[in-house]
């Protein structure tokens, strides 16, 4: 596993894993680099926070859940990229009656917006539904035999974890997936290239670690594990017996839970201790199912996007 010591310095820069490419995201821009069947494609936009124009959400607590979000949109419209270079089915099917009549209604730009939209509403109902609320409801049929709070709790935080480790496990398995964490190994290493101050090259990258302490991926499993300790402290203070109205005071906590989480991350990330060696350690272990050794094709598109969005001015982009 990764070693935080073996970093020269610690970059804010990080990355997402796409369809056969990368996203990489750095102070001041992000770039998308995919390997179509005709060769690299590349695409560089500036950065624009929302945070930038309200600075109250840039705020500690707040600025989790404005940046978990932010992550979420130009993730699935650089995933929506990606996929549009490898088609499912050779040819092109004709446009549904649905499809046309949003194209005249609001125009490619618009149905493009929705989409993104629809994508991340159900993927954060997803989440929360399958990892969060679906555990709480089952875990209630414990009262059946024993109103005891803390077996009830203990159930549940054994249900969350077992339900998105069996998660993870399961889409690791599958063919496609595993070539997307295989570029999420490439990211990885790029950046650990990179942040040793070495010649960004395939012979020094492949060498690197493929687990990294700053994986914005463990972000969802320590989520999960602030979720179970922050309901546990809350419902043994305010004992609430209804299972739904349980699962709705979950979801008002939420935004505390991210908050708190992305605070966490940004301290461990930041320090280089036994006890924050410790704390990541539930992330490292969690990447056996997310990052595998890329090839070098791989790593090439890592490199390309990374060299792009590194900052002229020199440690701009330092945690």
């Amino acid at each position: 596993m990764a070693d935080k010591q073996s970093c020269a310095f610690r970059t804010t820069i990080g990355g997402q894993a796409l369809i056969e490419g990368i996203l990489m995201r750095g102070p001041e821009k992000q770039a998308i680099v995919v390997r179509s069947p005709e060769g690299l494609v590349i695409r560089e936009e500036e950065l624009k926070l929302i945070r930038d124009k309200y600075p109250i959400l840039g705020l500690p607590l707040i600025r989790g859940s404005v940046t978990f979000l932010d992550s979420m949109v130009k993730g699935v419209k650089a995933l929506m990229f990606s996929a549009d270079f490898y088609p499912e089915e050779a040819g092109t099917e004709e446009p549904s009656k649905f499809e046309q009549w949003l194209d005249r209604k609001l125009g490619n730009e618009k149905v493009e917006k929705l989409v993104i939209a629809f994508s991340v509403v159900v993927a954060v109902a997803f989440s929360v539904g399958l990892f969060m609320l679906l555990p709480t409801f089952l875990s209630s049929f414990v009262e059946l035999w024993t109103d005891s709070v803390l077996l009830r709790n203990l159930v549940d935080a054994l249900l969350r974890i077992g339900l998105f480790m069996g998660y993870l496990i399961l889409v690791s398995r599958m063919k496609d997936i595993r070539r997307v964490f295989s570029y999420h190994g490439a990211e990885h290493k790029t950046i650990f290239c990179y942040e040793n101050g070495l010649e960004l090259t395939v012979e020094n990258v492949r060498p690197q670690p493929k687990h990294h302490p700053r994986c914005g991926t463990s972000f969802l499993l320590v989520v999960i594990i602030v979720a179970i300790l922050i309901n546990t402290i809350v419902f043994a203070i305010f004992p609430v017996g209804n299972v739904f109205l349980r699962m709705l005071i979950q979801l008002l906590l939420l935004p505390l839970v991210v908050g708190i989480t992305y605070e966490f991350n940004r301290y461990v990330g930041g320090h280089d201790n036994p006890v924050t060696n410790f704390l990541a350690k539930p992330g490292l272990w969690m990447q056996n199912f997310t990052t595998y050794e890329p090839d070098d094709s791989m790593i090439e598109v890592a490199i390309e996007a990374m060299k792009r969005v590194i900052p002229e001015e020199q440690g701009k982009d330092a945690w």
